[in-house]
C-alpha cells in the first residue's frame, strides 16, 4: 500500500486538491482517511466547553487511533472510521467503513506534525496557500457548514487557527516530500504527482 500524507493550513485547499488526485488516480485505487474523523471523543464535557475547545492543537486528535487503523489497513483489514459532528462536538454513532486499496491518502492539518502517522507515510504533500486565502477560505466554511457567525470565526480564528498555524503547521511543512502551492487548484502538481504514484504502484 502505497500512503499519501497530505497536510496544510486550515482554507488552504487541501480537500481539493485530494478530490483532484483522487479523480485523476481513480476512485477504485485510492482510500482516504480524514484527520478531522479522529477529534478526541469527550461527552463528558458540557457541550459549550467542547465548542470551545481548540481543534488545531495536535492534542485535539486521537493520534494511536488514527496510526492504528492507517496499520490495519496497510495489512489489508477493513476499519470502521469514527464520523465526527462539528456542530454538537462529538463521534457520531455511525462510523464510515474503510477498506484497504493500493493508494491510502491521509488528510489533515496536522497530519505532518505526528510522527507516529508520519513515518507510516510512503509520500508527504504540503499544500501551500497564503494567509489571506486561507483565512477567506475558513470564513465561508465554518459559517456555511459549521454553524457559526462572523463574530465566532473572527474570535477562533485570532485565538486559534492563526496560532496554531505559526505554532505546528508551518513549521511540519519541513517534514514534506513535496510542498505544493496555490492550493488545490495546482493541476500542473496534481498531473506530475499521478504519475509519479502509477510508477510507484
Amino acid at each position: 500500500m502505497f500512503i499519501i500524507g497530505i497536510a496544510g493550513g486550515s482554507g488552504s485547499g487541501k480537500s481539493t486538491f485530494v478530490r483532484n488526485l483522487v479523480k485523476q488516480l481513480d476512485v477504485d485505487t485510492v482510500s482516504l482517511l480524514m484527520q478531522d474523523a479522529y477529534y478526541r471523543h469527550m461527552p463528558e464535557m458540557p457541550e459549550a466547553e467542547r465548542k470551545q475547545m481548540n481543534f488545531d492543537h495536535p492534542d485535539a486528535i486521537e493520534w494511536e487511533l488514527l496510526a492504528e487503523h492507517m496499520q490495519t489497513l496497510q495489512s489489508g483489514n477493513i476499519i470502521a472510521q469514527p464520523q465526527y459532528s462539528m456542530l454538537t462536538c462529538l463521534r457520531e454513532n455511525e462510523t464510515t467503513q474503510v477498506k484497504p486499496n493500493k493508494v491510502l491518502i491521509v488528510e489533515g492539518i496536522l497530519v505532518l506534525t505526528q510522527p507516529i502517522v508520519r513515518d507510516l507515510m510512503s509520500l508527504k504533500i504540503f499544500i501551500d496557500a497564503d494567509a489571506d486565502h486561507r483565512f477567506m477560505r475558513v470564513v465561508k466554511r465554518d459559517m456555511e457548514e459549521r454553524g457559526r457567525n462572523i463574530d465566532q470565526v473572527m474570535q477562533r480564528y485570532l485565538k486559534t487557527v492563526r496560532p496554531m498555524h505559526e505554532t505546528f503547521i508551518e513549521p511540519s511543512k519541513k517534514h514534506a516530500d513535496i510542498i505544493v502551492p496555490i492550493g488545490g487548484d495546482n493541476h500542473v502538481a496534481i498531473d506530475l504527482l499521478t504519475g509519479y504514484i502509477r510508477s510507484r504502484l
